[in-house]
């Protein structure tokens, strides 16, 4: 078993949600066995909070990977697991049978796709979303108990802003892409005065085929402070959702809790790494305004 107790937050929702989660994408995902097999190590490493959405298609194997925890005594009860999940952007509409047969405790994008859209393809297939009714449905949602939790991805300060205006349930959390090089300081203080909880991927940048950069990685500032502390680059700052499948990093990731930055490194990564305006992932999504 793990030696590790991570730290949680009490959403709005009144639910506990551990700080750091693991990730659940990835492109190619592992064969299904095999991701069970590394989403188990996860447990036993010391994740209780695990990301995963229907288009990322690894659903099915955290379900089993939790059933499979439960039959060997690694957690005692399903309520010790949180998972988030998020509804696509095929889904995101007041549909009655679509939304229980997909809802997820999230929204992935503030944006409708038309049905059969493939990942970010969105080109001539926008379609006008109903934020108010769409979030009205999830709320339904969460009343008959399909979620503990709901919220919303990727949202940016004018949408949150327009889905409180109808909201009777507000969103517990927004999940955003968040680092060193991209702090988001103004979406960060938006939803701190709303009582919306932020939680960041890409935490290290994301360098991947369709987003991401270097800037974190290979920051000589970031480097500079981690060879002084004995630490790797990864290892610096609050990381949320964290997506390695290796099991040393995995480790590694939660090392995080031993130990804390001084002021004056706090500083120097809040003022001198050189900040990103803006997501490359919305290109995708053509006039979009997050």
């Amino acid at each position: 078993m793990h030696d590790f107790v991570v730290p949680e937050v009490v959403l709005s929702s009144g639910e506990r949600m551990p700080l750091i989660g693991k990730g659940s994408g990835g492109s190619p995902l592992p064969p299904l066995d095999v991701l069970i097999s590394i989403l188990m190590e996860a447990i036993k490493v010391g994740y209780h909070h695990f990301d995963t959405a229907a288009l990322y298609g690894s659903e099915e194997a955290l379900g089993q990977a939790v059933a499979e925890a439960l039959d060997q005594g690694l957690v005692k009860s399903r309520n010790q697991i949180f998972i988030t999940t998020k509804l696509w952007c095929t889904n995101t509409h007041p549909d009655l049978e679509a939304r229980v047969r997909v809802c997820g405790s999230v929204f992935h994008w503030p944006v409708r796709l038309k049905e059969g859209t493939e990942g970010f393809d969105a080109k001539g297939k926008v379609l006008s979303f109903d934020i108010k009714g769409t979030w009205k449905a999830v709320e339904e949602c969460s009343k008959l108990g399909l979620a503990k939790s709901i919220g919303v991805s990727n949202f940016g300060t004018k949408k949150l802003s327009e889905l409180l205006l109808h909201a009777t349930i507000p969103p517990a959390i927004n999940q955003v892409e968040m680092n060193v090089a991209w702090q988001q300081e103004k979406l960060r203080g938006y939803c701190r005065e709303k009582g919306i909880q932020v939680s960041a991927w890409s935490p290290l940048g994301a360098n991947g085929a369709f987003w991401g950069t270097l800037a974190v990685v290979e920051s000589p500032v970031l480097k500079e402070i981690a060879i002084a502390q004995g630490k790797t680059v990864a290892q610096q700052g609050a990381t949320v959702i964290v997506k390695s499948f290796n099991k040393e990093r995995m480790k590694k990731n939660l090392q995080i809790l031993e130990w804390e930055l001084s002021k004056e490194d706090l500083d120097k990564i809040k003022f001198q790494i050189p900040q990103r305006i803006g997501c490359p992932v919305t290109y995708s999504f053509p006039r979009m305004a997050l």
